[in-house]
């Protein structure tokens, strides 16, 4: 038997990356998928690579109207939820002497105030038993230089992501993240910098890596599988690395 058979799945930042990655893996699990991501553009073309049982929401998380008709838009095409991936975030560098209130705001719309409105809406619709599960960063556990504001959201998505989890404990919802290292997604070609620069940039992450390389999308979206099926019936609360050993040494 398929692992998400007849499950129903949200994930939000599901046209690249991570999400689409986990989307794809979903659908051959069997679960039915709900695809949402800011682009329109973006999600038909995804759309028309897929297979299985899914429909695409264009919304932006930083936009509270936008989570409410995601959660609305899901529930009435396929009812209950049992997996809600909050996946979606942006990670701009700015160095601290450049931080405008428009870069705070912007990373905090998005990365945080995002998934805990989405979780806000979510909640009524999801079973009991069923899972949340964030993608965070190992930012907020080692310094990266321009990463300030970016760290602090995911430090903030982490403690959040603490309280959901004792929270939700009488309904049997397990609450679980994701914390990717340097993985080879469209986010880097979405920081505003030169190709130079992000190769560069690149290149000294991955030597950083104690595995001496980038992760893939798929390998990320292999975890995210993993915390969402009953193979983690007993895997609440924690954020789980997926970087090369790169924040354990």
């Amino acid at each position: 038997m398929k692992k998400l058979e007849n499950k129903v799945a949200v994930i939000t930042g599901a046209n690249s990356g991570i999400g689409l990655a986990t989307a794809k893996l979903y659908l051959k699990e069997g679960a039915k998928v709900v695809l949402s991501g800011r682009r329109q553009e973006a999600l038909d073309e995804v759309a028309s690579q897929l297979e299985g049982d899914f429909i695409t929401i264009k919304a932006d998380v930083s936009i509270a109207d936008d989570n409410t008709r995601l959660i609305k838009e899901a529930t009435q095409k396929y009812g209950k939820i049992d997996i809600l991936f909050l996946n979606a975030g942006i990670a701009p560098p700015t160095p601290t002497h450049e931080i405008s209130e428009e870069h705070y705001d912007t990373l905090f719309n998005t990365n945080v105030k995002g998934p805990i409105l989405a979780t806000k809406e979510a909640l009524p619709h999801i079973n009991d038993g069923g899972t949340v599960l964030f993608t965070n960063s190992i930012v907020h556990q080692k310094g990266f230089d321009g990463l300030g504001v970016y760290s602090a959201t995911k430090g903030a998505l982490r403690a959040y992501q603490r309280v959901l989890t004792s929270e939700v404990k009488s309904r049997g919802i397990r609450v679980n993240s994701i914390a990717p290292g340097p993985i080879d997604t469209p986010i880097y070609g979405k920081m505003g910098l030169p190709s130079e620069v992000v190769e560069e940039m690149g290149k000294g992450f991955a030597q950083q890596v104690p595995l001496g390389r980038f992760g893939t999308s798929e390998e990320v979206a292999k975890s995210a599988l993993f915390l969402a099926s009953e193979d983690a019936s007993y895997i609440n609360g924690i954020e789980l690395e997926v970087d090369g050993g790169l924040s354990q040494i």
